[in-house]
């Protein structure tokens, strides 16, 4: 004995299937934008963690990079070379500074100095990085101040 369907139950039966189909895509989209969110949630740590990296590693640079003007070695300016192209490799770039506007988010003023073009970079102390568009270290200048003396 089958029992027969009226049109009032179809419809009903239509709504309830209609209401799951709403309820399981609303699901389906939560899913979605919640791998999407733990990406990149990943990636930002994958960052950090090499930003933090990168920034130690800026010191041994330096360190490297003031030993080789004393001893100016070929094999220390080719391990020097290699380091930074590692570095570059990933993501980070030096600002140029020399010759340039001061720019306090990417520089640091050590020292006005008289003589020279107001507000131009004489002189890089210490370099400066970006790691992509991000400034990890500031770069330390001497800056220019024209005398106001004739």
């Amino acid at each position: 004995m089958t029992k027969k369907l009226n049109d009032e139950d179809i419809e009903k039966i239509k709504q309830e299937s209609d209401g799951w189909k709403a309820k399981y895509l609303r699901a389906l989209a939560d899913y979605q934008n919640l791998e999407k969110r733990v990406g990149e949630q990943k990636q930002e740590f994958v960052r950090y963690a090499a930003e933090k990296l990168i920034y130690e590693l800026l010191t041994v640079l330096d360190t490297l990079e003031k030993a080789q003007e004393h001893l100016n070695d070929p094999g220390l300016t080719l391990g020097i070379k290699n380091f930074k192209v590692i570095l570059e490799a990933n993501g980070l770039k030096k600002i140029e500074v020399l010759g340039k506007k001061f720019d306090p988010l990417e520089m640091e003023c050590i020292e006005v100095v008289g003589e020279s073009k107001k507000d131009e970079v004489i002189e890089e102390l210490r370099s400066g990085y970006k790691l992509g568009d991000k400034v990890i270290r500031v770069a330390q200048v001497k800056v220019g101040e024209k005398s106001n003396i004739n």
